[in-house]
């Protein structure tokens, strides 16, 4: 029997966290991440019942980091570029606010990347989120998938337990043999 791939561990970890709807900002690098979502959750074509895109990662702070005022739980699905555009709505309404959401994020900079000018913003995001007082988990290929399920389910449990946002930061270069 074969294991499942990180993104399909990664999909069954945001539903088994308990989120009622996931938020993606587009990009080839977490398509494997949202095929699995979408795919799992009965959808087609990028879109489902619960997994929807978004176009701004500020809009997803907002539009997910919202559904605790309505007693739902919401995750994004995003690269860790994107914390760049997402800070001042992450820091000021959902941490702020003690507004729990699960946020996935395909980390860029690393080993492998081809993008030389991605690694200004990319290789801080770890300690930036930090300073900021967002908590952050780091998987990469060194941990199986189903530690990347259980490590995800976990960060949602933390998110709703502390009332604030986790960050997971996947590292999913030379993981399923693609770049995402």
């Amino acid at each position: 029997m074969s294991s499942p791939s990180y993104s399909a561990s990664v999909a069954r970890g945001v539903w088994a966290s308990g989120a009622d709807l996931v938020g993606y900002i587009p990009s080839v690098s977490v398509a494997p991440v949202i095929a699995e979502l979408v795919a799992s959750d009965g959808g087609e074509d990028g879109v489902s019942a619960r997994v929807f895109p978004l176009s701004r990662e500020e809009e997803a702070m907002g539009v997910l980091g919202a559904l605790p005022l309505a007693g739902k739980f919401g995750a994004i699905v995003m690269q860790d570029n994107g914390f760049g555009n997402a800070l001042t709505a992450l820091t000021t309404f959902n941490l702020a606010y003690h507004l729990p959401l699960l946020v996935v994020a395909n980390t860029r900079g690393g080993l492998g990347e081809y993008n030389s000018m991605i690694h200004t913003l990319c290789q801080h995001v770890p300690e930036l989120l930090d300073r900021l007082g967002v908590r952050v988990f780091e998987l990469d290929r060194r941990s199986d998938p189903e530690d990347w399920a259980a490590v995800v389910t976990e960060a949602g449990a933390h998110a709703r337990m502390t009332f604030r946002p986790v960050v997971v930061l996947a590292h999913f270069w030379a993981t399923d043999g693609k770049a995402a």
